[in-house]
């Protein structure tokens, strides 16, 4: 394959083809795909992290060797936002669909309520976490959810107690809504110590499940606009996210195709 594509992932074995956009390796999976991958990760009993990176990700790994290595040692790594699938095809390595975060947490949930995996969710406002898992229990009667933590996460500063609290609900699933690089950086630093839980980056999935903020409309973000509607709601927040580090990304990018084309 092209662009420093390869036939695997040297994380798990994996057969499944594997792309750079940037620095950052992307599973060519579908929707699907991505769901029986996740089935997989769990029922094999390792352990795992589930990425899901956006033009953010791709800018914050390229200055940052800790999210790098995080993301090289990524169990599974799926395209998140219309602007990276799109990236992928002018690089001539298509990805067959966008799978964020937030498509994936319902029906993950189905899941784990069909196959009696047990859920913790980590991350999120106060109080957020146990909203969603009220939600996700009137809607799923039957799911599994073992613990809510809504603590102050320092990835410089792990908290032992809390990885105790952790293994101590064995759960199947984390849902880690840390946001990045935090959620990336638990996952792949801590994994060893959680598994055989698979550590899942939703980001603010969990707001949109407690119903505290609200997704961009479908059209939004198939249109690749998810961005605008999220800096309208937070901008102090998220402005320099879009409006400083975006723009590094068409950099990023147009290094790459340049490498390539030689």
């Amino acid at each position: 394959m092209k662009n420093g594509s390869n036939g695997s992932n040297g994380s798990n074995g994996s057969t499944r083809a594997r792309i750079r956009v940037g620095s950052v390796p992307l599973d060519a999976v579908d929707f699907d795909g991505a769901i029986d991958a996740i089935e997989a990760l769990v029922d094999a009993g390792k352990g795992g992290a589930v990425f899901t990176p956006n033009v953010d990700h791709i800018v914050m790994a390229d200055a940052d060797p800790r999210f790098r290595r995080a993301y090289e040692h990524a169990s599974l790594s799926l395209v998140d936002g219309m602007p990276v699938l799109w990236a992928s095809r002018l690089l001539k390595t298509p990805l067959p669909e966008k799978i964020s975060g937030s498509d994936l947490v319902w029906p993950l949930m189905r899941l784990a309520t069909r196959r009696g995996y047990r859920v913790f969710l980590l991350g999120g406002d106060e109080g957020v976490a146990e909203l969603a898992k009220r939600r996700f229990e009137a809607e799923l009667p039957g799911l599994m959810i073992v613990g809510t933590d809504g603590s102050h996460i320092s990835v410089d500063a792990v908290d032992e107690a809390l990885i105790a609290r952790i293994r101590a609900a064995k759960p199947d699933i984390v849902l880690l809504a840390l946001g990045a690089p935090k959620q990336e950086l638990f996952a792949h630093e801590q994994r060893d110590k959680l598994a055989p839980a698979v550590c899942i980056g939703i980001g603010a999935s969990l707001d949109f499940v407690a119903g505290t903020k609200s997704r961009a409309p479908r059209w939004m973000s198939r249109s690749g606009l998810e961005w605008l509607f999220r800096l309208a709601q937070e901008p102090g927040r998220l402005g320099p996210r879009y409006l400083l580090r975006g723009p590094r990304f068409l950099g990023i990018l147009a290094r790459q195709a340049i490498g390539a084309a030689h």
